[in-house]
């Protein structure tokens, strides 16, 4: 596949690397010839220096053959209006926008863009592993907004059914079991066993909720 990736600081240059590694065409755009330091050595991708949102750089980075565009420089402003204009204009299938300041995260929403932002979800993860650092995620959508997590279940609730534990937290949900090396969708009325794995999508909240529960510190 071919990918444009707009900014090469730290989180560009990682990006370009992963994908050329992945066997993809990678093209990095940067203002900055110096940026292009940060690559791997090892990358052999194509470097082109020139500002992002000019039609001419883009064009010469292929942009009508692309399969993916990421916009992951350090401006806000520009990260939405080169993915706006990738989408809207030359009909790349796949835009992908850095979102940087949080405070500024509205900009690229407005635009009805995918985005990432580093630091929401940094600080949020952070937050999650001193406050909860029994649980382990799994998997993170969106910035963070909802993850599912591997909860392993205690002897405190063995013989328990997962309706008990489930049933009276409104942002976490059950979307899988692991019991002795196998998987399976559990439902309400399954009985829990000491060692279980459970897999649970919650938000920050939800997970809170429920790990005070396992911990009975919330009624049960």
């Amino acid at each position: 596949m071919n990918f444009i990736i707009v900014g090469c600081g730290r989180v560009g240059a990682e990006l370009s690397y992963h994908l050329y590694k992945s066997g993809h065409q990678v093209v990095v755009v940067d203002v900055n010839r110096q940026a292009f330091n940060r690559l791997h050595p090892d990358f052999r991708g194509r470097t082109l220096e020139g500002e992002g949102l000019a039609e001419n750089v883009l064009e010469r980075a292929g942009i009508r053959e692309a399969d993916g565009l990421a916009a992951v420089t350090n401006s806000d402003a520009l990260n939405a209006v080169v993915s706006h204009a990738a989408r809207e204009a030359y009909n790349v299938p796949v835009v992908v926008a850095r979102n940087y300041d949080p405070n500024l995260r509205g900009v690229i929403e407005a635009f009805g863009l995918q985005t990432v932002g580093s630091t929401l979800w940094g600080a949020q993860r952070v937050e999650e592993l001193l406050i909860n650092p029994s649980e382990k995620v799994v998997y993170s959508a969106g910035n963070g907004e909802v993850e599912i997590y591997e909860i392993r279940i205690s002897d405190a609730w063995d013989g328990r059914l997962l309706d008990e534990l489930m049933g009276p937290l409104d942002e976490c949900r059950a979307v899988a079991l692991t019991r002795a090396g196998r998987s399976f969708l559990p439902d309400a009325n399954v009985k829990l066993q000491t060692g279980d794995l459970l897999n649970v999508s919650s938000t920050f909240n939800g997970i809170g909720a429920l790990t005070a529960r396992l911990s009975g510190k919330m009624e049960a």
